[in-house]
């Protein structure tokens, strides 16, 4: 074969990689897209909006992988990934706040290594949602939502994996960071309602 038909067929072939590239490129905006639209319905408490949105990138999800499975170069990279962690995210924050079991990354249909790295950002929007229980007064809840934070945080630690493999550590070291902080409010939350009893009862008598 002479060198200008090896060329012609490389030519081929990078012009279809090229294609899916743009094509993945544009379906892993549109998840990332849907899952923020999931996670902002569920902070506004609109169950419904935020099940439709998830569907919806629950299937883009799944038509990525299928256009792609011929092409591991292309799926496995981080634009694909950084999509899959926001997927991840959105569903495990849909499924606490709905009390539904947290999916397997086999039901997903997404690599064990972008669920792990979605479990980091789950810890980050439970603070959000942490921190609008705090806002409305209700420091029980809240109190919760911070346990479940610091036993989730507990497993992610247990991921002890080389950096090749799997990049959790900036993952685990941003969650510690927001555990800490996260406990500094409920603390000061606490104090401050305890001293209000206090001053109540001080008034009354």
């Amino acid at each position: 074969m002479g060198l200008k038909e090896i060329i012609d067929r490389i030519r081929e072939v990078l012009d279809e990689k090229d294609s899916l590239r743009e094509d993945a490129l544009r379906i892993t905006r549109e998840i990332v897209r849907l899952s923020g639209d999931t996670i902002k319905a569920l902070h506004r408490g609109d169950a419904k909006t935020a099940e439709e949105r998830l569907n919806m990138a629950r299937e883009k999800v799944n038509y990525l992988r299928e256009k792609l499975k011929d092409h591991p170069d292309l799926y496995f990279t981080g634009y694909v990934q950084s999509a899959h962690q926001e997927f991840v995210e959105a569903t495990l924050f849909y499924s606490y706040i709905t009390g539904k079991d947290f999916p397997s990354p086999e039901e997903l249909a997404v690599p064990h290594a972008d669920y792990a790295l979605g479990i980091g950002d789950f810890i980050g929007e439970l603070r959000r949602h942490f921190l609008l229980l705090l806002l409305d007064g209700n420091i029980e809840d809240a109190e919760k939502v911070y346990r479940f934070m610091e036993e989730t945080y507990e497993e992610l630690m247990t991921l002890e994996y080389p950096k090749g493999l799997v990049n959790v550590r900036q993952k685990q070291d941003q969650a510690r960071h927001i555990l800490e902080r996260t406990l500094e409010d409920l603390t000061r939350a606490k104090l401050n309602r305890n001293l209000e009893e206090k001053l109540g009862k001080v008034l009354n008598d």
